[in-house]
């Protein structure tokens, strides 16, 4: 039965334990003191000094090897016996000190009722009905020596049932004690869990979040916006000192909130950002919330919307467009083919041709980009399957178009879909051989495979020996419909940028002497849970 009695959680028990040690060793000195003082034989004239004296002793003492042998105990058993030991002792000293004439019965009481925060239900009771027994018995006893008043009964009954009134009380106001000190812990971990949520909703949102005090102090900063801004902390730090057109347009948003506050631009990493503020009301030091958004994503947002919606609308109508086209570009061969023809006739009805076939390209991109395929990325070793796609592309390019391929040392195994690469590559090169055309009759393109020393990932680059790119062009040479050809579509690039971002690959273009370089960046060849 002892085993099965409840007890509180560990920590609010030690704290009881550590009381009821105290108490204990407190009675005892106190008890020690008083006889060594000779201050009993004043206040108790019934006691029976040699007893009462050897059994505080006796109760200072072992209450102090209990204390060393069972400090932190936390068995049921041994604390029921250390409370059963305490109580008993205490009904000797009673006894020893004259019965009700001393203050042992309340010392008793209060013995009782710190026991009874460590046990529960029965075993706590069983403690108060041996307090109870201990008062009433002795008392019994010493009455037959000197006899009691009718009173000294209605006292000695008191604190007979004080001793079942303690356990009780103790015992329900523990258990509600215990209740509430669960709930909050409960309450406590729900807020910790939110807090934590919170804050990891907020490392993960792509708009950069800032939290502003009323001296402009950054008392929290996301990742995103430590990304956005090129810092790597912000926390405690004035803002002040790290963008002043950010704060500039605090000033201006703060003198009029209803005006929509400029963008601005990041000299550390070219990005150009559009702010926005809300005051928290709520909060004690008149904080401000700072919304940071990239504008180069929202408008490459904008114009996937627009291209979506251009794909849709151009699946609709391709087919009433594709019949003219197809009775234009015909009846323009037919038109050629007449010997009846003058050479300025035969050259406009190439013109018609050409524009015919252009206007063909552009209708199939646009369909290409609104019903392009799921990516099904493969684990793919880019050296075999570079060497066989370039084997391949020689036999189907032009007598004046040449491809040339190195590749380095290392593992190039990666994570690709093989066909949206083959198209890829279709496009880089078609646009390779174009710019090569424009300064060499032999039109040449070079594939090289490698490991980035950086990054340690494979890296395949496309170079041409063309003119080049002009630096105000580079920036929009992923821009859909974009050329700088008469003959080209302003696609290829964008949709190969497309195709390589749904693989986690990354294409971008570097500058360099002689010529232009597209490079693909793939991923790590291991597959993502």
């Amino acid at each position: 039965m002892i085993a099965e009695t409840p007890s509180p959680s560990n920590k609010q028990a030690q704290r009881l334990l550590r009381l009821y040690h105290l108490y204990r060793l407190s009675v005892g000195i106190t008890l020690v003191l008083l006889i060594s003082s000779n201050m009993d034989n004043q206040l108790l004239k019934f006691a029976n000094d040699d007893l009462l004296r050897n059994g505080s002793w006796l109760y200072l003492v072992l209450n102090i090897l209990l204390v060393v042998f069972l400090g932190n105990t936390q068995r049921p058993a041994q604390l029921f016996g250390l409370a059963l030991v305490d109580v008993l002792l205490l009904c000797g000293l009673f006894y020893a000190a004259g019965g009700m004439a001393s203050a042992i019965g309340n010392l008793l009481i209060v013995s009782v009722a710190i026991s009874n925060t460590l046990l529960r239900g029965r075993i706590g009771l069983l403690i108060a009905a041996v307090g109870a027994l201990g008062i009433v018995g002795f008392s019994f006893i010493l009455s037959f020596n000197h006899p009691a008043s009718p009173s000294d009964y209605l006292q000695i009954g008191t604190l007979g049932a004080l001793c079942f009134a303690a356990a009780l009380l103790v015992q329900g106001l523990t258990r509600r004690l215990e209740v509430s000190e669960t709930l909050a812990e409960q309450r406590a971990s729900e807020v910790l869990g939110l807090e934590a949520l919170n804050a990891l909703i907020l490392q993960r949102m792509r708009t950069g979040i800032l939290v502003l005090d009323d001296q402009r102090r950054v008392q929290l900063a996301n990742h995103s916006a430590l990304t956005l801004l090129g810092q790597e902390k912000l926390d405690g730090q004035l803002i002040d000192d790290y963008s002043m057109p950010l704060v500039e347009r605090l000033q201006l948003w703060l003198n009029n909130p209803t005006l929509r506050p400029q963008s601005l631009q990041i000299a550390s990493n070219g990005l150009e950002l559009q702010p926005s503020f809300i005051a928290l009301d709520q909060s004690p030091h008149h904080q401000t919330l700072v919304f940071l958004e990239d504008l180069a994503q929202i408008a490459q947002q904008a114009q996937q919307l627009k291209l979506a919606a251009l794909g849709r609308l151009t699946a609709g109508i391709a087919h009433e467009i594709r019949n003219p086209l197809g009775a234009i570009s015909h009846a323009a061969q037919l038109l050629q083919e007449s010997e009846e023809l003058n050479g300025a006739d035969r050259r406009l009805t190439q013109i018609i041709q050409n524009h015919s076939q252009r206007m063909n390209r552009v209708i199939e991109n646009v369909l290409q980009l609104s019903r392009r395929q799921q990516t099904v990325p493969q684990r793919l070793d880019l050296k075999p399957w570079l060497e066989h796609f370039v084997a391949e592309t020689r036999e189907g390019s032009k007598e004046h178009q040449q491809i040339h391929l190195r590749i380095g040392l290392g593992n190039f195994k990666t994570l690709m879909d093989p066909n949206q690469l083959t198209q890829i590559l279709d496009n880089l090169l078609r646009n390779a051989w174009r710019h090569s055309a424009l300064k060499h009759d032999q039109a040449q393109a070079w594939l090289e495979l490698f490991i980035d020393p950086d990054s340690q990932l494979p890296t395949l680059e496309v170079l041409d020996d063309g003119p080049g790119v002009e630096p105000e062009q580079r920036t929009h040479l992923f821009e859909p419909f974009f050329t700088t050809s008469s003959q080209g579509t302003g696609l290829g690039l964008y949709l190969s940028r497309e195709l390589c971002e749904s693989n986690q690959a990354r294409l971008d273009f570097k500058s360099r002497q002689g010529g232009g370089c597209f490079r693909i960046t793939f991923a790590h060849g291991r597959k993502q849970s």
